[in-house]
Order: C-alpha cells, then sequence, then structure tokens
C-alpha cells in the first residue's frame, strides 16, 4: 500500500497550510512595514493599529509585528505602496493594490499575468473615478457596479486569484457583482 501513509497525508496538508499561511504574514508584514513610515506608534497611525489588528487575527507574533517596524525604522529595506489599474473581462475595472520592494519588476509580472489573462493594463487615473476610496486609505469601494455573464466572472475569478496569489500583491479590487 505504497503512499497511503497517514502520516504522508498529514504532512502534504500541513505543508499547503505552512505556504498559505506564510503567505499571509508575508503579506501583513509588508503592510505594516509600510503602515509604519508615516509614524511607528499605533496609537498615532490609525492605518498601523487598522493593519496591526488585522495581523492579530491571524496571530502573528509580536515579535514579528515589532520587527516588521523596526525594519522601516533602520530602512534596510526600501518597501513601497504600488496602485496599478487595469480593465478586465467585460470592461471591470480592477485596482490592483501592491507592496513591494521592486516597482519595475512587480508592475512587468502583473502586467503579463493581465495579458494572459486577456485583461488590459491601464493607465493611472483610467479606473480610479470608478471607486471611492475609503478614509482609512487602504481598500477602495466601486461607485458603480457592473454584471457579468457565468463564463466572464469564472475568468475574472481566476484573474483575481492569479494575481492574489503573487506575494507582492496585497489585494485586488472590483467593480462586479
Amino acid at each position: 500500500m505504497a503512499g497511503h501513509s497517514h502520516w504522508k497525508q498529514i504532512k502534504g496538508h500541513k505543508e499547503a497550510t505552512d505556504k498559505k499561511k506564510g503567505a499571509i504574514f508575508s503579506k501583513l508584514l509588508k503592510a505594516i512595514s509600510i503602515a509604519s513610515k508615516k509614524e511607528s506608534k499605533p496609537e498615532f497611525n490609525p492605518h498601523l493599529r487598522a493593519t496591526i489588528e488585522k495581523a492579530n487575527e491571524y496571530n502573528i507574533p509580536q515579535e514579528n509585528i515589532e520587527r516588521a517596524i523596526k525594519k522601516t525604522l533602520s530602512d534596510e529595506e526600501s518597501l513601497e505602496d504600488l496602485i496599478m489599474e487595469a480593465y478586465g473581462p467585460g470592461g471591470i475595472a480592477l485596482i490592483i493594490k501592491a507592496i513591494t520592494s521592486s516597482k519595475n519588476k512587480t508592475i512587468q509580472e502583473v502586467k503579463n499575468i493581465l495579458k494572459e489573462k486577456n485583461a488590459k493594463w491601464a493607465e493611472p487615473g483610467s479606473v480610479r473615478w470608478a471607486f471611492n476610496q475609503l478614509e482609512n486609505g487602504t481598500s477602495w469601494q466601486p461607485k458603480f457596479t457592473q454584471n457579468l455573464s457565468s463564463g466572464q466572472k469564472e475568468e475574472l475569478e481566476n484573474l483575481v486569484t492569479e494575481l492574489e496569489n503573487r506575494e507582492d500583491v496585497e489585494k485586488v479590487f472590483t467593480n462586479s457583482i
């Protein structure tokens, strides 16, 4: 009965879970680093406070959170917040929020994914009109929503999943229902 070991199944499941958890930890710690650029004390920085609360929901150790804040203060790695715009299936507006240390590399990789998934890159400002940026500055809400056919919805879901699986991409916002 080769390949039917109970331990092997547990190991495979644990590896997959740890990989997902690691990706979430990485994205949240990068978000903390970006948020702490303006002010490193959460009492005076609502964006940092909200990001730390989200990190605590995912049980990220306090030590890792503090290290992410200190990393920004020592400025070892220059991370920057990046907002990209695109049009997906059926003309759906996309805002892609990323945190990266290499802006050009991230933009090129996102462009490649968009091209592969039959979506189009949009110049800055050409999609933002369809969204309102919420007060906390970390998310976008659509002003107008669009309906898609079931095939287009599936294409959009695949595109969003592909983009959000990138380590640099934090979140993708759409104006689809």
